[in-house]
């Protein structure tokens, strides 16, 4: 049985203090540091999700990177299908923290809810009422091959009318994000050579 091609319908980076949309700029700071240029992006795309500010460094870059994807999305059977390097580390050292510092009777629960990866997931969805089916994976290295046949074999198995896809990785001060949407029409037919292409894109 043959399936329909799919096409990427649009894509985001989030890097080095900027924010790109298919290629183009429409967020940048000078701040050097995550936490400003996070409230400042924030503040700059119109997120109005008070939550944001009591998550973890890993869903604020999640939902940075979503935001200009979905923000105008009439869809709602999208499913997400994300993935990074260094999983919750920077949150499970947080908690550690909190475990060995003596002045505290136990660890902070607002802290131990972000010591799984995929909780980024549930951020996005609730923000953007989204229903689907939803997975994180862990790779050494930006795994194209992986999410491409994921996210075909959702949508060829009618799972989900679109697919949000990519890559949220930060580790303390080091961040960055590539997600991109799958869906019936675009301005790139999905294929893992122009998945590679995008992620890679200066």
């Amino acid at each position: 049985m043959m399936h329909a091609s799919h096409h990427i319908q649009s894509y985001c980076h989030v890097r080095n203090g900027s924010v790109l949309l298919n290629g183009k700029t429409i967020f940048e700071s000078a701040a050097s540091d995550w936490k400003t240029f996070s409230k400042t992006a924030y503040r700059q795309l119109d997120m109005d999700h008070s939550k944001f500010f009591k998550m973890d460094t890993l869903s604020k870059l999640a939902m940075i990177a979503s935001e200009p994807l979905l923000r105008s999305e009439p869809e709602k059977n999208i499913a997400l299908v994300l993935s990074n390097r260094a999983s919750s580390l920077d949150t499970d050292r947080k908690h550690q923290k909190s475990i060995e510092d003596p002045e505290l009777f136990y660890p902070s629960p607002a802290v131990f809810v972000y010591t799984l990866p995929n909780i980024c997931l549930g951020e996005i969805s609730i923000k953007h009422r989204l229903f689907s089916e939803n997975s994180f994976f862990v790779f050494d290295t930006f795994n194209a091959d992986i999410l491409y046949d994921y996210a075909t074999g959702l949508l060829n198995g009618n799972s989900a009318e679109k697919v949000l896809c990519g890559w949220v990785d930060n580790d303390n001060e080091k961040y960055g994000a590539f997600l991109y949407v799958v869906a019936k029409n675009g301005i790139f037919t999905h294929s893992k050579k122009r998945i590679n292409q995008l992620y890679r894109t200066p």
